[in-house]
């Protein structure tokens, strides 16, 4: 039997000297070789010596390499696990923002079409349509689409609350019934909780399905029988859609399909919903059906006015969870880049009023603050009087601004730009006592003043000249009055008229007189600005959070008016009237003040940030609201802490604690702050792989800061900011989850260049842990380098990408919404360290798997030596037993397979299916090889068992890639819908991994080349290694493709072994068999990748032969 020490020889007729090439080099495009003169026996051990060199230990068996791991590798996985628990930790623990959603309680009942039918649509058998509580159709359409494994019963808590708001508030008032007010009928569809988010074709198949069933509810309002709409009134045209997740991408989908009825769809409202990517990228058609609807929009709304916009008419309102969401990035859920705000904007619910809190993916759904709001929006939107059912677009726009938007944003609108006046203010002509001295009022204990214009008090509006730049800004702890009677503050912008209108003028509808009788008079135009108010979360010692959790007390909101000078050009005063009529506890703040005093803009960089923090000093007698903008804070990768240090309030007791608010402009997310001490501070602002802005060009103001404090205490106060490493790691969590589809691919692919450099040079396939150990000492370093400096390129005007665009002609003014997509997907420099981090988590989860699955392969190869010992007969005396074969089947019966495998993949399973026995077919041959290894380390089998744990290595980190088509196939039988995908039977993507694994089942080693043509290997695994880092996030499934296309190249290798002109059947015979009266051993026997004891003994020369029982196949 041939010992370890021996190698296998190449055949008679060889030169006794050979060409030893270096397999340390780690160029990527060929291996450099080195000519040298080298004795069969005098210098078999310089062989190994150029293997392994200097860095690997003498005498250690190929058992004990298989299993060691060098000190450098070692240190490195254990930062690259640290790093990842620290991730991991951090983003579950640090920085996490409070729960804030009151439960929301329901009786739902269902009413299920069964007239929706085959006959309407193909997906009948496996879809369903149902409509909310009644029977028939009487209102405005609402159809509610769920995500991904979403329910059609997720649309209860927005559909009951609807329904409470309506029979109890609105029904009773005739006005809004005269405005086309009517209560909204809520449709859902089942999907059986498809896969949306992993399967493109699913995601056709429910727009499909969702045209048709638009088309068939149109239909009920027109049929007497499901209808008990008033016939004076038109029959819809159109529906609204809410959709839950993916499902606001289905709804934007079906404005793409061949099937939609135009003008059918013009108000969709999404939640939770990845409009700007795709949130896994492992299905082509998935990615080809967000760059299509994307482009679309962008492309409609970039047509000149005389063109046809077939989207002028749609709005589009996303509104993301924020922090607590885990599934989807909130980050994704951003329109900047694909729809302007002229019809449609981005609001996170911490940011809408009255809710002020962040919601996971689900709790948006059921949350009580919010889906308060939504129902109140809805109705708002709607008239019943048109054939559209909704009001026109820019009335649309403004009730979302109202609803959703927190008064403050450049977009909203307010009252204080129409010409309207609602009150008649008449005061004595001499009204000097009541205009306010100064530039401020504070009024404690309302309703205690005498009654008269005592109770009135005036501020006058300063000079709109520039070097005032002055605001108005009033803060009261109640709400304000509205026009008439009652009590309350109300809020006046007046002007002063010439002349007393006449008494039987109509122009107002409330008139307030406050003057003495028989004295001169003097008439003001007001108008009431109750409508402007901003909410806010009341801050005091007893509040802990913007929000009241159930069981917890509601507290009534502040109320908040902003203006600036431009904003009241057309008013002269602005009059503060205390309406009650009996003393009542409450108190209002209103200034006039500077923006130079107020506003502040510190151009701090992020290193400053970083390195020794922000810190802002507050004069004592600052306004009441004092903001700071750092244009720098844009990243939503960096989390920092806030500190506000002030002095005690004197000499008066505080009206409100301190109230803090931080914002972006892009998107719209705001979070609040009560009583506020010590914050942490997370944004969603420009985020790895979202594509830019439509209008990039536009200036970022980056994160900004809102202090609301009692300008009465007079005291000074100092804020601190800093950034949070320990708290950053954790938003890595969120937006870089995908990379670990595509940077381990990077690794191993390395790793098995690196053993293939090796055994073109010397015959010796080295193990796992070896490559990756060589790999460390150089071409990872060096790859991981390159690919940084390549990050920090990006966006250049002379990088590749940019040539490229240059040379198809394309235009620079518009955005390039694909610069995101490379590498870690973003260009900031100061984030360089990523790719370096990145490459070391994913190494440490490489050589973590690479131990787990050598556990595994271990356990089962010990049960299945057990039971192929078992089977072998006892010794006869004197007499060896037959060889153990390596597999026990035969050719017939391993090409009936694969065309049994072929022919299933082509017409019924998706070839993912296929992808995955290939793996568990791997495994078993991973299982046998190491089994027979350990049986008897010789050269060719230690050989076959590091080829085949490297090959399932690669294929098991392509597995992520096809394993959500195959769970959305099961599911797709569980509902028993047998219709096979179009889109994932193409045999070549899974022939060549079927091909190489029956290969492998018989033992052989694929064959040494030594001939320029390895180079090819070499070159291939490589353009895999950097296809997974530049684009491997962006375009996972191309991965599966590419890995394709190598184990075709191993395939044609073996189908042609000893043909390639330079080849060897070095270390290439078949896997060696194991006697059956051998035990396992594994003391005593040489590593093929070390020098024996001896060199002298070892025959590694090319000139001489084995016994022939050694090259014959296992039987």
């Amino acid at each position: 039997m041939l010992t370890e020490r021996q190698r296998p020889s190449s055949g008679a007729g060889r030169p006794q000297e050979t060409e030893i090439h270096n397999p340390t080099d780690d160029s990527p495009g060929k291996a450099k070789t080195q000519s040298m003169p080298v004795s069969r026996h005098r210098h078999a051990a310089s062989v190994h010596d150029v293997v392994v060199g200097s860095r690997l230990k003498r005498g250690r068996t190929w058992y004990q390499s298989v299993w060691s791991m060098s000190l450098l590798t070692f240190l490195v996985t254990s930062l690259g696990i640290a790093l990842l628990y620290s991730v991991l930790s951090s983003a579950f623990a640090l920085h996490c923002d409070t729960k804030g959603c009151r439960m929301s309680y329901m009786r739902p009942i269902y009413h299920r079409f069964d007239g929706f039918d085959t006959e309407h649509t193909r997906f009948a058998s496996k879809y369903s349509l149902y409509l909310y509580r009644e029977q028939y159709v009487s209102g405005i359409p609402v159809l509610f689409i769920p995500g991904n494994a979403g329910s059609y019963k997720q649309v209860r808590p927005i559909a009951a609350e609807s329904a409470v708001y309506y029979h109890e508030v609105l029904r009773h008032d005739p006005v809004l019934a005269q405005h086309g007010v009517k209560n909204l009928d809520f449709f859902s569809v089942d999907f059986n909780e498809d896969f949306t988010a992993f399967h493109g074709q699913t995601m056709l198949d429910q727009a499909e399905y969702l045209n048709e069933a638009v088309r068939y509810i149109l239909s009920l309002y027109s049929d007497p029988n499901t209808s008990r709409r008033d016939p004076r009134l038109p029959d819809p045209t159109s529906v609204i859609i809410l959709g839950h997740s993916m499902g606001g991408i289905v709804a934007r989908t079906m404005l793409v399909m061949p099937n939609y009825q135009a003008a059918s769809i013009n108000s969709i409202v999404t939640m939770s919903t990845p409009h700007a990517r795709p949130p896994v990228t492992f299905d082509s058609q998935i990615v080809q059906i967000y760059n299509d609807i994307n482009g679309y929009w962008r492309q409609s709304f970039s047509l000149n006015a005389n063109e046809s916009n077939p989207l002028a008419d749609v709005t589009l309102v996303s509104i993301a969870g924020g922090g607590l969401d885990t599934v989807v990035p909130s980050d994704y859920a951003g329109l900047e880049s694909i729809s302007p705000e002229t019809h449609g904007f981005t609001v996170f619910t911490s940011s809408i009023p009255n809710v002020w809190t962040s919601m996971d993916h689900q709790a948006i759904m059921w949350c009580d603050q919010f889906r308060k709001v939504i129902a109140k929006t809805l109705f708002e939107i709607v008239d019943n009087r048109t054939p559209a059912q909704t009001k026109s677009l820019k009335e649309r726009m403004t009730v979302f601004k109202k609803w959703l938007l927190t008064g403050m944003e450049k977009i909203a609108e307010k009252s204080a730009h129409s010409k309207s006046h609602t009150t008649l203010l008449t005061l004595n002509e001499d009204f000097s006592s009541s205009i306010v001295q100064g530039e401020r009022v504070v009024l404690r204990n309302l309703g205690t003043a005498p009654a008269g214009s005592s109770r009135l008090h005036l501020l006058s509006v300063p000079p709109n000249s520039p070097p005032s730049r002055s605001r108005f800004t009033f803060l009261a702890d109640s709400q304000l009055a509205r026009p008439g009677p009652g009590g309350g503050l109300e809020v006046l912008l007046c002007s002063l008229l010439p002349n007393a209108p006449p008494a039987s003028d109509g122009s107002f509808s409330t008139s307030v007189d406050l003057s003495d009788k028989g004295k001169g008079l003097s008439s003001f135009a007001c108008q009431n600005v109750a409508a402007d108010v901003v909410p806010l979360p009341a801050s005091t010692r007893l509040v802990h959070n913007p929000f009241s959790r159930d069981g917890e007390p509601l507290y009534a909101p502040l109320s908040y008016l902003e203006y600036t000078l431009d904003e009241l050009t057309d008013h002269s005063f602005i009059a503060i009237f205390d309406k009650n009529e009996s003393p009542a506890a409450g108190w209002a703040l209103a200034e006039f003040s500077n923006t130079s005093q107020s506003h502040s803009i510190n151009d701090v960089t992020i290193r400053q940030l970083v390195t020794a923090g922000l810190t802002v000093q507050l004069a004592p007698d600052r306004p009441m609201v004092t903001e700071l903008r750092i244009p720098s804070i844009q990243s939503s990768l960096l989390a920092y802490n806030l500190e506000l240090e002030r002095e005690p309030c004197s000499p008066h007791e505080e009206l409100f604690a301190p109230l803090l608010r931080h914002y972006m402009t892009r998107p719209y997310e705001s979070k609040y702050f009560v009583n506020v001490g010590r914050v942490e501070v997370s944004l969603h602002g420009i985020s790895p792989f979202v594509p830019p802005p439509s209008d990039d060009k536009a200036p970022n103001d980056g994160l900004s800061f809102q202090l609301w404090a009692d300008p009465t205490c007079q005291s000074r106060a100092t804020i601190r900011l800093s950034v949070d490493p320990m708290a950053s790691l954790g938003k890595l969590y969120m937006r870089y989850r995908t990379v670990f589809a595509a940077f381990p691919v990077l690794v191993v692919a390395m790793v098995l260049r690196k053993q293939f450099l090796v055994y073109s040079s010397t015959g010796l396939f080295i193990t796992f842990s070896e490559s990756i150990e060589l790999c460390l000492k150089r071409s990872l370093p060096l790859l991981m380098l390159s690919l940084t400096c390549l990050s920090l390129s990006v966006g250049h005007p002379r990088t590749p990408d940019a040539l490229l665009q240059y040379l198809k002609g394309y235009d620079n003014t518009i955005p390039n919404f694909g610069q995101n997509d490379l590498l870690t997907g973003t260009a900031d420099p100061f984030f360089w360290f990523l790719i370096p981090m990145i490459g070391v988590v994913c190494i440490g989860a490489c050589v973590v798997v690479h131990y787990l699955v050598l556990a595994l392969v271990y356990i089962f190869s010990t049960i299945y030596g057990y039971f192929v010992l078992r089977r072998v007969s006892p010794q006869v005396a004197g007499h060896e037993q037959p060889p153990l074969p390596f597999s026990s089947s035969t050719r017939q019966r391993r090409l009936l397979t694969t065309i049994v495998l072929l022919c299933l993949v082509s017409t019924t399973v998706p070839h993912q299916f296929g992808f995955v026995v290939a793996c568990l077919v791997q495994l078993s041959t991973n299982v046998r090889a190491f089994w027979h290894a350990r049986a008897m380390p010789a050269t060719s089998n230690t050989n076959f068992s590091n080829y085949a744990h490297s090959i399932f290595l690669l294929m098991f980190w392509i597995l992520p890639i096809n394993i959500p088509t195959l769970v959305v196939w099961i599911r797709n039988l569980a509902v028993h819908w047998f219709m096979p995908f179009s889109s994932h039977h193409n045999i070549l993507s899974i022939l060549p991994f079927i091909l190489l694994v029956e290969t492998m089942t018989t033992g052989n080693m694929i064959p040494r080349v030594t001939s320029p043509i390895r180079h090819g290997t070499n070159a291939m695994l490589f353009g895999v290694s950097l296809f997974a880092a530049i684009y491997g996030v962006s375009y996972a499934y191309v991965l599966h493709h590419l890995v394709s296309l190598i184990v075709a190249w191993f395939v044609a290798l073996h189908a042609t072994d000893g043909w390639w002109q330079g080849s060897t059947s070095s270390g290439t015979a078949p896997i060696k068999n194991a006697s059956s009266s051998g035990t396992i051993s594994t003391k005593g026997s040489r590593s093929p990748s070390l020098p024996a004891t001896n060199p002298g003994n070892q025959d590694i020369a090319s000139g001489r032969n084995e016994k022939p029982k050694h090259h014959q196949k296992a039987p």
